[in-house]
């Protein structure tokens, strides 16, 4: 039977109906929607990552969408009005809304292979004769640029300043710089900006994840475009996006864009959306209250904080901080006072009632709680289920000794995975210190060092990897018998799948 709040222990009194412009009954009956066809929302303790929902929408959000859903209007009028509207608050010539941040670096890298050349944009993503290449830096590379790589444009990845001359060839259409990376690596926006000054290659910026401000920090320093999450801090629609920047770029984005039949027509922004991004903005730049929201994150967080420092666990606060700001707070304890782990709390959060959606995973003794996406009254709720998941937790660890393993696992296997559908085979290299397993995975793209143990007739090993800016993991567990293994494998995000070996 599906899980329903309940209202008396989800919701102290309506304090966080106001906020969300809800009436109480409406609060308490909110998540019907899910709970009727078996779905089971959660308190979430993980900010505003998409896959768990993302933030929580403004009422001045849902009260636009709304009003937008009953009037036709035609989408190339509206953009150029709301771009109109919007820029000048942004510190921009031009601006469009789009279905995320992700859409926005397609839409960008589709204007800056085809501009708005209809036969151009109509023979994406076949690259034959046009401008085929994108410049990122080593330090920006992150799994959101699939986003710049579905065009079908090749990246070519620098690592110091001085490669960068020599990366630029005909062939380039765009540099691209994750925000957030620039820090963490030598290659600065004005090295780019050098680039862009010599041969007119415009710069996109993925600021998906930061604060849009005015001056911005990136158009202001010689950025072309910057893109950014209309459905993350600002609790715009989920569904929405924003690009930025100088006005040629932007309107050669938008026409390589839907209600266009070009490559981005199946990413479909709707009136509702942009309308609702717009009132979001409109909050942002004249009535947000970022302290007092500061204010809010730090009491539920300190809240928690201080329930659990008095059972003894370490309770670190870390201010609002970087391009992305917002409180969070570190939970870490002693194994030996509470033998459980992070990712042993995680489950007995997600199974209580109300569920609780959180970081707390893995073998480790600690976790963070991010606040963006919680709500008036839930910080008691989740401070009383973690002080209970501790007390009842054993006291200490017992190490275990694995047993022998009853076959030895050492040498060249050949790893078959089944994912069904389709299927793909790997090679693997194993080597044995007692019950300790190491070695080499080897896939299709990429490969990665094994780590891993053996006990009894039992073996669990994993490896990982980066193939462009992603990180491919893998984690085997399964039974050896004679010159056969197989079992599960785990592979994060993209769920599980079944794989067997036999010696190589």
């Amino acid at each position: 039977m599906a899980t329903r709040f309940n209202r008396r222990q989800a919701i102290q009194g309506a304090g966080w109906a106001g906020l969300l412009g809800l009436s109480p009954a409406q609060a308490g009956e909110s998540s019907s929607v899910y709970t009727k066809i078996g779905g089971q929302p959660f308190i979430n303790l993980t900010a505003t990552y998409t896959i768990n929902g993302g933030a929580l929408t403004r009422p001045e959000v849902k009260k636009a969408m709304e009003e937008a859903s009953y009037w036709p209007i035609n989408l190339d009028e509206l953009m150029e009005k709301v771009s109109a509207y919007i820029a000048p608050k942004l510190g921009a010539e031009a601006a469009i809304i789009t279905t995320g941040a992700a859409a926005a670096l397609t839409h960008a890298t589709s204007g800056c292979v085809a501009g708005r050349d209809p036969e151009k944009m109509q023979q994406l993503p076949d690259l034959t004769g046009l401008k085929n290449e994108v410049i990122i830096p080593r330090q920006s590379r992150n799994a959101y640029d699939q986003a710049v790589r579905t065009v079908g444009v090749k990246v070519v990845e620098v690592a110091r300043p001085e490669e960068l001359a020599a990366a630029v060839t005909l062939r380039t259409a765009m540099i691209m710089m994750l925000g957030t990376g620039e820090p963490n690596g030598p290659i600065k926006l004005e090295h780019l900006v050098e680039l862009k000054t010599r041969h007119g290659i415009p710069i996109l910026v993925d600021a998906a994840a930061e604060l849009p401000h005015n001056p911005n920090p990136y158009l202001k320093r010689g950025a072309s475009m910057a893109a950014y999450s209309g459905g993350k801090f600002l609790r715009g629609p989920q569904a929405s996006g924003l690009l930025i920047g100088e006005r040629l770029w932007i309107q050669a984005a938008w026409a390589n864009s839907s209600p266009h039949h070009t490559f981005g027509r199946a990413m479909k922004v709707g009136k509702e959306e942009i309308m609702g991004l717009v009132a979001a903005l409109d909050v942002w730049f004249n009535d947000y209250d970022l302290q007092g929201e500061y204010n809010r994150w730090n009491g539920w967080l300190n809240e928690i904080g201080g329930r659990m420092e008095k059972l003894g666990v370490k309770a670190a606060l870390k201010p609002a901080a970087g391009a992305s700001p917002f409180p969070t707070i570190d939970l870490a304890w002693d194994p030996q006072r509470y033998g459980i782990t992070a990712g042993e709390i995680g489950e007995r959060l997600l199974s209580g009632t109300p569920r609780i959606m959180s970081h707390a995973e893995g073998d480790g003794f600690s976790f963070r709680i991010r606040p963006v996406a919680m709500k008036e009254g839930e910080a008691r709720i989740v401070a009383d289920r973690l002080e209970r998941i501790l007390k009842a937790a054993p006291k200490g660890r017992r190490a275990t000794r694995p047993a022998a393993p009853t076959v030895n696992p050492a040498g060249e296997w050949n790893i078959e995975i089944a994912f069904n559908p389709g299927s793909t085979r790997h090679k693997v290299r194993i080597e044995t210190n007692g019950t300790e397993l190491s070695g080499k995975h080897e896939g299709r793209l990429g490969w990665g060092p094994v780590k891993g143990h053996v006990d009894g007739a039992r073996v669990e090993f994993s490896s990982s990897w980066r193939y462009q800016g992603q990180t491919l993991h893998y984690g085997f567990r399964g039974v050896m018998d004679g010159g056969r293994m197989s079992g599960e494998v785990d592979l994060g995000e993209y769920g599980t799948a079944r794989w067997k070996a036999e010696r190589s």
